[in-house]
């Protein structure tokens, strides 16, 4: 059985990636701060394992990654998901807590994973697994007011690419997805504040999907970046 851990797991993308998972048969890891969420989530699958972590506590983490290593024997894929987007506003608005708020969770919370991930990968026989960041749009094509969200989303890029080549000699690989108006709780928080003019939206479903092909694939093949957006999003053009 392939074992996956999904950070992030308590809600919208993350939630979504473990049931799609779940039922294709592999031993999930579910990580994230909220345990009854986490349980919601995975309706006590017995593939599932239920890993309360606060991804930014680098300890706690590595804790999480032992159990789930106890009980699954392996790591094949971490799909490195947890993040915030924190609160809107113009840079000289944003507090130095709401900064570190989002760096804490979008860069070193993702740092500490990949590093507990890659670690065991390296050590674990057969040597090897698959690493998958979730990147965002908005580090192309920023939302207004987003300036935290948008530079740690540049960051996860370079890590991506330094693990991508890190990884080679040891059959580690990495890639990233960036995600555009899946329909999750967040999205639907736009939605309601702009509901004469709402943004093209997809089903949730298809990010699961995407990430899922992403984990399957064989260990000499890599999606290195993915995007996968709503079709109508004013992403290409100019205005």
């Amino acid at each position: 059985m392939k074992a996956i851990l999904i950070t992030g797991a308590s809600a919208g993308i993350g939630a979504e990636c473990v049931r799609a998972f779940l039922a294709e048969g592999w031993r999930v890891g579910c990580v994230a701060r909220r345990r009854d969420a986490l349980h919601d989530v995975a309706q006590d699958h017995a593939n599932a394992v239920i890993l309360p972590c606060d991804v930014t506590d680098g300890a706690a983490v590595e804790d999480a990654f032992d159990a789930f290593m106890a009980q699954a024997g392996r790591l094949d894929v971490l799909f490195n998901n947890a993040g915030t987007f924190g609160r809107a506003a113009l840079i000289d608005e944003l507090s130095h807590d709401d900064w570190w708020q989002v760096v804490d969770v979008n860069l070193n919370g993702m740092f500490n994973c990949a590093r507990a991930a890659f670690g065991r990968m390296r050590e674990q026989a057969p040597q090897g697994g698959r690493i998958i960041n979730n990147g965002s749009i908005g580090a192309h094509a920023p939302r207004a007011q987003s300036v935290a969200y948008t530079t740690t989303k540049h960051a996860i890029t370079g890590l991506t690419k330094s693990l991508s080549l890190d990884g080679r000699p040891f059959d580690i690989a990495c890639g990233q997805i960036d995600i555009g108006n899946a329909r999750t709780e967040l999205l639907d928080g736009i939605i309601a504040a702009n509901p004469d003019d709402p943004p093209p939206t997809m089903d949730v479903a298809e990010v699961g999907r995407a990430v899922l092909h992403m984990a399957s694939l064989p260990p000499e093949a890599n999606v290195q970046f993915m995007t996968v957006m709503a079709t109508k999003m004013p992403y290409i053009g100019r205005g």
